[in-house]
C-alpha cells in the first residue's frame, strides 16, 4: 500500500488516483449490502451508482476548494434522470449516502486527521442537502396534487367532464370506488387538510378537497382502509355518508353544512354537487336546520329558488307514485294537508271515518317513504302536490 500523503497537494492526487478504485467498491458494497439496489433495473441501477460516482468527485472537487463548490446536492443528483426522485425514496438515498462514506472512510483511514473530518463535514452536508432536494420535490408535488385536485373538483361542480378526468382522478391517488356524495361547507379560517384526509382514512373513505373562496366542498368516495386502519374496519364500513359527514362536521366553517344525495359512482357526483350547492344557498331559509342537513330534506326551498332537479325530483319522487298507485291516496293528503293536518277535519270533508283516514296516511307513507303527520314532511309534501299538479297543468295545456 502505497504510504499515507502528507500535503493537501499530496492527497488531492491521491484521492483522484483513487477515485475509480472507490467507486467500483462503492456499487459492490451497495449490491452486497442493499437489496432493493439489487432488485432495480439495469438502468436505474445504473443511475444510482451514477449517482455514488458523481458523490465521490463532488468530495474531491470540493476538499479542493470548500468555498468554490457549494454543498448542494442537486449537484450530486444531476447525474441521474428525473424520475430517479420518484423512484427511490429519501430513506434509501441516507443509505446510499451511508455506504458511499463508510467505503471511503475505510480507503482512506490513513488519510489523516484533516480528511476524515473533511469526510464527515461532506458527508452530513449532503445528507442535508438530499434531504432539501426531497423536501423541495415533495413540496412541488404537492403543489401540482392541490392544482390539479381543484381542478378536478371544478369539473365535478361543473359537470363538465372529459376524457382526461380518469387519468387526473388516478393521478391523485384516489381510493374510492361506489358510491359517491359530495358535502359543502364553509372553510374554516384554518383548514387542515392533513387532518381532513386522515379523519376520512378512518372512516374507510377518501375524499377530494376543493376550496372556492368561503366555501368548502369535499367529494366523498368509500375506500379501502389502509393497513394501519384495519381495526377500524368494522364501524367504518357500517357508517352511512350522512354518519361520515357528522364526523368530519368539526372541521368545517361555521355555517350551513349540506350533503348531496348518493349517487351510483364518481362519473355521476356532479349530480350530488348540484343538489349539494343548491341547498347550501337556501339553508339559511329553513331556521331550524340540522348540521349537517341533507340536501333533499331542502326540496321545498330549492324548488321555490327555481332549482330544476329539486322541481323534478319532488314530481318524480313524492307526486307521480301516488298519481300512478292510487287517486284515492293523492286526494286524502291534500285534504289533510289543507285541512292542516287534522284527521277530523279530513274524514268529514271525504265522509269517511277517521280511522280510515289514519289508514290511507299510513299508506302513503309506504309507498313514498314519507310521514304526512311530521311537520317538515308535510312542507315536502305539500310542495310537491304543488308543483306536481301545476307540471300536470302545463303538461295539459301544451298538449292543447
Amino acid at each position: 500500500m502505497a504510504p499515507a500523503p502528507k500535503t493537501k497537494e499530496q492527497t488531492l492526487n491521491w484521492l483522484r488516483t483513487i477515485s475509480g478504485e472507490l467507486s467500483t467498491q462503492t456499487l459492490k458494497r451497495l449490491e452486497d449490502t442493499l437489496s432493493w439496489y439489487g432488485d432495480m433495473p439495469p438502468g436505474r441501477r445504473s443511475a444510482v451508482g451514477l449517482v455514488a460516482q458523481a458523490g465521490i468527485t463532488s468530495f474531491i472537487s470540493w476538499f479542493d476548494d470548500p468555498r468554490s463548490t457549494p454543498w448542494i446536492a442537486a449537484d450530486v443528483f444531476g447525474a441521474a434522470p428525473r424520475e430517479l426522485l420518484r423512484s427511490v425514496s429519501l430513506q434509501q438515498t441516507l443509505q446510499l449516502i451511508r455506504v458511499t462514506v463508510e467505503v471511503v472512510e475505510e480507503r482512506v483511514k490513513d488519510g489523516g486527521e484533516t480528511l476524515r473530518e473533511a469526510i464527515l463535514l461532506y458527508s452530513r452536508e449532503i445528507a442535508f442537502g438530499a434531504a432539501d432536494v426531497y423536501a423541495r420535490a415533495a413540496e412541488a408535488r404537492g403543489l401540482w396534487d392541490a392544482r390539479l385536485e381543484a381542478l378536478v373538483v371544478d369539473s365535478i361542480l361543473s359537470g363538465e367532464y372529459d376524457d382526461e378526468l380518469p387519468s387526473r382522478i388516478a393521478a391523485l391517488g384516489w381510493h374510492g370506488h361506489g358510491e359517491v356524495c359530495v358535502l359543502v361547507g364553509t372553510t374554516p379560517q384554518m383548514l387542515d387538510v392533513d387532518q381532513l384526509r386522515r379523519a376520512a382514512r378512518h372512516m374507510a373513505a377518501d375524499v377530494l378537497i376543493g376550496v372556492q373562496g368561503n366555501r368548502l366542498v369535499l367529494v366523498i368516495g368509500r375506500a379501502r382502509p389502509a393497513p394501519e386502519d384495519s381495526e377500524d374496519v368494522g364501524t367504518a364500513a357500517a357508517l352511512t355518508f350522512m354518519e361520515i359527514a357528522m364526523q368530519l362536521e368539526p372541521i368545517f366553517g361555521p355555517g350551513h353544512l349540506v350533503l348531496g344525495h348518493e349517487v351510483p359512482n364518481l362519473v355521476d357526483a356532479s349530480k350530488s354537487a348540484k343538489a349539494a350547492l343548491a341547498g347550501f344557498a337556501v339553508a339559511r331559509s329553513w331556521r331550524n336546520a340540522p348540521r349537517p342537513v341533507q340536501a333533499d330534506d331542502l326540496l321545498p326551498e330549492r324548488a321555490l329558488a327555481g332549482d330544476p332537479l329539486a322541481r323534478a325530483t319532488l314530481i318524480h319522487r313524492i307526486y307521480r307514485p301516488l298519481q300512478a298507485h292510487s287517486t284515492e291516496l293523492l286526494t286524502t293528503l291534500w285534504c289533510y294537508l289543507d285541512n292542516g293536518r287534522s284527521l277530523e277535519a279530513t274524514a268529514r270533508e271525504l265522509f269517511v271515518h277517521p280511522n280510515t283516514v289514519r289508514y290511507r296516511l299510513k299508506r302513503v307513507s309506504e309507498v313514498i317513504g314519507y310521514d304526512a303527520t311530521g311537520a317538515r314532511e308535510a312542507l315536502i309534501l305539500q310542495s310537491a302536490l304543488i308543483i306536481g299538479s301545476i307540471s300536470d297543468h302545463d303538461g295539459s295545456s301544451r298538449r292543447r
